[in-house]
């Protein structure tokens, strides 16, 4: 992480950041060319604040008080393992913080969370696209085989 971000925090989500969180999965749904009706967005964050092992868990990237990123993940079993798995769905670094390490902080926050829980692993997807961040993907991850369907 560059030394400009030595202030930089990785936290879990509170549920007085709703608007800051909002503005970044905002961008985040924008980069991929997608949107979710508002009942989407009010039920997500109800899930992140829960206590439900069922649901997912976020974490936010603040540097002096601002929210600059976040990333959304979940515990699932897996048929191949005992343990469960990590589900690393959603990352997302604002423009203006991107290539400043914070990315690369949140992705190895996770990997800390599956460590302390006990998980098998950690998995995210990513579109073929998306060169900028694949660059870290490399870095951080193993590039697999697998190719994702899904129903039409």
């Amino acid at each position: 992480m560059s030394s400009a971000n030595h202030n930089l925090s990785i936290r879990p989500l509170r549920a007085e950041d709703e608007a800051q969180w909002r503005e970044l999965w905002t961008g985040y749904l924008e980069y991929y060319e997608t949107s979710v009706p508002e009942e989407v967005y009010q039920t997500t964050f109800a899930r992140l604040l829960g206590d439900d092992p069922q649901d997912f868990t976020c974490l936010v990237a603040e540097l002096n008080g601002q929210m600059i990123g976040l990333t959304h993940y979940l515990f699932h079993r897996h048929a191949w393992k005992v343990e469960n798995i990590c589900y690393l769905q959603d990352l997302y670094s604002a423009p203006e913080a991107r290539g400043t390490g914070v990315g690369r902080a949140l992705i190895e926050a996770v990997y800390a969370a599956a460590d302390d829980s006990g998980a098998g692993g950690v998995y995210w997807l990513t579109q073929d696209f998306n060169e900028t961040a694949r660059k870290l993907y490399d870095r951080l991850g193993k590039l697999t085989p697998f190719i994702r369907y899904q129903r039409p």
